[in-house]
């Protein structure tokens, strides 16, 4: 532990200062790029100002006149010329420019580049150092060189005559370097400050960065982070159930494969957890964060899903939702509860016939030989279907036959009876007797449960089944109270019932949208054809559903009556 906590921070401090080095570097070459372009511009700027000052002296009408006065060949290394230049007003107006324009110097020649005028009056009538050529051919040029007086950044610009355009001398003015390098290091200075203050203001933004960086991470190391990733996947992508996990703000930030075909979701990450196509009923759930399993169906999938918010050290970090498929395990209950059924009728026709077995039994006994006989016939020619539910002769598939026989065995342990409609017929066979007695059943556990529930003194269900073809049509009533007016609008919404949840796993609600969807499945539809209120006895809800293709159409003529 301690040496894991010795990496982290070490981990820590590296990126922290690998930040701070990014941000010296990106500063130090801003810095030495400032550096070099304000030299440039420094030395630009003194060279314009030079060029200025030498304008301004050779365009004096006075050194003009004066130096056209000095033609090639006059100014000599004479003593009396030295005098007379140094007191005359060539070197006057050149040290007043000087010194009025904080130059080193302003120097001004004749054609063959003799001074007539130099801030050192002992080096009058000499040839000037650097080359006047450009000058004197008649273009200003800036240049910097090293002079007599040292570096400077000099301009030289011609003088022309007074009279004419004939180029009698030049001007030259420098700027020493050291007050170039004087305003350079004032600037950088000021820049120095500047980077300094950004240096810093990067190091506290990059700290901030190294703590925001740890908060999105959770605390996590890349190790940890990498190793947490590859756990991920491995686990959420190889159970069995689906995961969709959103963040705080409800946008998604997992799913896995069986998430994406249990809920019949795209793998789009990022989305608000409203548009990636959950049904109403999932979302709800979703939405409500509730623990509890509650059942769904999303497409041909019964599905349980519950949700549960995260959250580390106090921060929330969004919810999951989990989602088990329950498709399988809910035809099999189907099934189940159909053999139950049957076993249920079996035991009470078990039961029936023992007692008519006994009662035959003891007339034989007491030689009553043409009573027992008349009991045999009657048992024989009713048969144990017939004697259970009367009329049940008009359908032929023997699994429907039965299923309604264990319906009716069911229904009067309820105290309810079950009754078939005049125009039960159905000559065909069940090409799909699972969901068939997954629809019918359901409605008919209903009607049965409505009429126990109510306190009205007709206690029955009416079941009537007619064959179209491949079709089956399936009108269930009871004698119940009927259906509230406020639930019949969503009775066939996931969620709605009306009855109690009394503990059932996943919650009711669930039955007659499976039931519609089954039948839709199909072709056809489950619907609330009356909330109650009917002719009695029959005054409950009604429902009717149609069934495509569920039959094999046995093509046998249908009865007159019907």
């Amino acid at each position: 532990m301690a040496t894991e906590r010795i990496r982290a921070v070490r981990l820590r401090t590296q990126v922290l200062l690998l930040q701070i080095v990014v941000v010296a570097l990106t500063l130090g070459v801003a810095f030495a790029v400032f550096g070099y372009i304000s030299d440039q511009r420094l030395r630009d700027a003194y060279g314009q100002r030079a060029l200025a000052i030498a304008r301004t002296v050779a365009a004096d009408p006075v050194v003009r006149g004066e130096v056209s006065r000095y033609a090639p060949g006059v100014v000599t290394a004479d003593a009396r010329l030295h005098q007379e230049l140094a007191a005359g007003p060539l070197e006057q107006i050149a040290v007043d420019a000087t010194q009025r324009n904080t130059a080193l110097f302003v120097v001004i020649t004749d054609d063959a580049g003799i001074r007539l005028a130099h801030p050192d009056q002992g080096r009058l009538t000499e040839h000037v150092s650097t080359d006047p050529s450009e000058a004197l051919a008649g273009h200003e040029v800036i240049v910097r060189e090293r002079g007599t007086l040292g570096d400077s950044v000099r301009a030289k610009v011609p003088v022309l005559d007074l009279g004419s355009d004939r180029i009698v001398g030049a001007v030259s003015v420098g700027i020493s370097t050291e007050a170039v390098r004087d305003q350079l290091l004032d600037d950088l200075g000021t820049a120095g400050a500047l980077v300094g203050a950004a240096l810093l203001v990067g190091i506290a933004g990059s700290v901030l960065l190294a703590r925001r960086w740890r908060g999105l991470t959770l605390g996590l190391e890349p190790d940890e982070l990498a190793e947490l990733v590859r756990g991920q996947a491995a686990v959420l992508h190889g159970i069995g159930g689906g995961v969709l996990a959103v963040d705080a703000s409800w946008r998604t930030t997992f799913v896995n494969d069986e998430a994406r075909r249990l809920l019949g979701i795209g793998p789009d990450i990022g989305r608000s957890v409203d548009e990636i196509g959950l049904t109403p009923r999932v979302l709800e759930v979703f939405r409500g964060l509730d623990e509890q399993p509650a059942s769904a169906t999303v497409g041909s999938h019964i599905v349980i899903v519950s949700a549960r918010r995260v959250s580390r050290d106090g921060r929330d970090l969004g919810a999951v939702l989990t989602v088990r498929d329950r498709t399988d395990v809910e035809s099999l209950t189907r099934q189940l509860d159909a053999v139950q059924s049957m076993s249920t009728v079996l035991r009470a026709q078990r039961h029936e016939f023992s007692n008519k077995m006994h009662l035959i039994s003891g007339l034989l006994h007491r030689g009553r030989v043409e009573e027992a006989s008349r009991s045999i016939d009657e048992l024989v020619g009713a048969g144990p279907l017939g004697a259970a539910t009367p009329g049940i002769d008009a359908i032929h598939d023997a699994y429907l036959q039965a299923f309604l026989a264990a319906k009716a065995a069911h229904a009067r342990e309820s105290g309810v009876e079950l009754l078939l409609g005049p125009n039960t017929w159905v000559d065909g066979s069940l090409a799909d007797p699972v969901d068939v007695t997954t629809v019918l059943g359901n409605l008919l556990d209903n009607a049965i449960e409505a009429v126990r529930a109510s306190d009205r003194p007709v206690r029955q269900v009416e079941v009537e089944l007619v064959q179209e073809n491949s079709t089956l049509h399936s009108t269930v009533t009871d004698s119940g109270d009927g259906v509230a007016p406020d639930v019949v609008d969503s009775l066939f919404t996931e969620g709605t019932s009306t009855r109690e949840d009394h503990g059932v796993p996943g919650g009711r609600g669930v039955g007659l949208a499976l039931i519609r969807q089954i039948a839709r499945a199909h072709g056809g539809d489950v619907r609330l054809s009356s909330p109650g209120g009917g002719e009695p006895p029959l005054t409950g809800a009604e429902f009717i559903a149609r069934m495509p293709g569920v039959l094999i159409d046995n093509e046998v003529p249908w009865p007159q009556q019907i």
